[in-house]
């Protein structure tokens, strides 16, 4: 639980262990007077916002602890909104403990997790939506991830929400001057009128709430399962793509009993690639759970890749297609890649919705353009940074608030009374709101800002 007082905190901001350098993060009203208590260098009382000072660290002793650097941030151009100073020392643990020891006996307190970026959520320095982004910023493992992660919390996202709340406030307000005048023979806004605008707001929002399945993939990696009967070459197949012997390749049918997860990057996008068992029928136990875990990769995979080898007919191949699409999600894509491609060089009879592709997993031909459809098949294109939702949160409240407007659609389409459209219009709003901060409470925040680090 992070306390909401105005203590001067403290903590280590960069990665645990040792390092070059390590910053340790002052901030509060007395962060200034602190550091200088334990500083031979240039007064700091005395110094400009966004200034660095060398000098030394000294501990209660008079001993130096280290030579240092000192950053000062006065309020309340700062992070939090509060003077701030970072100290950048050289990157021994047990310099940094020591450091954060003699910072609090001079009055500092250790910060708890988010406790740096609440308060410039809280100092009005961030929303709700771009201080979670921070955290997003921190854990982001590709160009995709970190590209929204940075959109949003420049504040793009939130910038996107704040129109929609203005339309809907318009709406709502139409809404209220009609029941105002309801006696009189007055109309502001025709109900047709009212339908295009909470039928424009409700593709937006929906449209929002649509993409959260792209961008969790893009966020933790697309999930694309590699498929196909016994020898088709997934396993080899998949070393290609890493570049590394990664799974163990054999002549004989059935080797891959289990699932094996590799991460790959394409074009800073990340690719979560998983070699299955084959898919055929069998009377062993072992081989009969591998097979299942295939089907149950293939009902969460946004990429199915389809692995298939001279030696199936056309048949064969729809077959293993009509039972790849019993378990595809409604969002999932397959590509047909036709391997051993100095042996196959035919095109296969499929519906044109399926890609197809010509590589050979052992000698690496194809593999460029099979890389080529997956960034197609990600979706990772069709989304604009600042209008896709890869937080769980958000997603649920953009999902509340299109049910609010979808029943402002059904309402106005109907005759209902305007002041039951209305409370659907405030709701919508209210939903909205939650993903900004600007309606929340202390347990939601609380919760959002435990799973930061400490020292963010």
């Amino acid at each position: 639980m992070i306390h909401l007082t105005d203590d001067t905190i403290c903590a280590v901001s960069t990665a645990p262990g040792v390092g070059g350098i390590a910053v340790i993060r002052v901030s509060g009203k007395d962060a200034i007077e602190i550091v200088n208590t334990i500083w031979r260098g240039k007064d700091l009382s005395h110094v400009g916002s966004h200034t660095a000072h060398l000098g030394d660290l000294l501990d209660d002793g008079g001993e130096v602890l280290d030579n240092a650097v000192v950053t000062v941030f006065r309020a309340p151009n700062s992070f939090t909104g509060e003077d701030v100073v970072e100290i950048s020392i050289h990157g021994s643990v047990w310099i940094q403990r020591e450091l954060v020891k003699l910072l609090i006996n001079h009055g500092c307190r250790l910060a708890e997790p988010g406790e740096f970026t609440r308060r410039a959520f809280s100092a009005g320095k961030l929303d709700l939506a771009e201080a979670e982004a921070v955290a997003d910023v921190i854990a982001s493992s590709s160009r995709a991830s970190h590209r929204i992660a940075v959109s949003q919390m420049k504040g793009k996202f939130s910038g996107h929400l704040a129109r929609l709340r203005e339309e809907l406030m318009e709406l709502a307000s139409l809404l209220e001057l009609e029941l105002d005048f309801s006696e009189e023979d007055v109309e502001f806004a025709s109900r047709d009128k009212l339908l295009e605008i909470s039928g424009r707001i409700h593709e937006v929002v929906s449209g929002l709430s649509r993409s959260f399945g792209d961008g969790q993939a893009l966020k933790i990696g697309v999930p694309v399962a590699l498929v196909g009967v016994p020898n088709a070459g997934k396993s080899t197949l998949l070393n290609s793509l890493l570049g590394d012997e990664r799974a163990i390749v054999s002549d004989i049918p059935g080797t891959t009993r289990d699932t094996v997860e590799e991460l790959l990057e394409i074009d800073g996008v990340n690719f979560r690639i998983i070699d299955t068992a084959g898919l055929r029928e069998t009377s062993d136990k072992v081989e009969q759970l591998g097979i299942d875990r295939a089907f149950k990769q293939i009902e969460q995979a946004k990429i199915v890749v389809l692995l298939v080898d001279p030696h199936q007919s056309d048949d064969e191949i729809a077959t293993m297609l009509s039972e790849i699409e019993e378990k595809l999600n409604e969002s999932a894509t397959v590509i047909v890649a036709k391997n051993k491609n100095d042996e196959m060089d035919r095109t296969l009879d499929m519906p044109q919705k399926y890609s197809q592709v010509s590589i050979s997993a052992k000698k690496g031909n194809g593999i460029d353009a099979l890389k080529t459809l997956l960034i197609e098949a990600s979706g990772v294109r069709q989304w604009e940074s600042d209008k896709i939702v890869t937080n769980a949160r958000h997603y649920e409240a953009l999902v509340n608030a299109d049910n609010s407007i979808t029943r402002v659609i059904d309402g106005l389409a109907n005759g209902i009374s305007g002041d039951f459209i209305a409370q659907d219009v405030r709701e919508a709003t209210h939903y909205l709101g939650e993903i900004t901060g600007e309606i929340t409470t202390d347990q939601i925040l609380s919760t959002i800002f435990s799973k930061f680090c400490i020292g963010k």
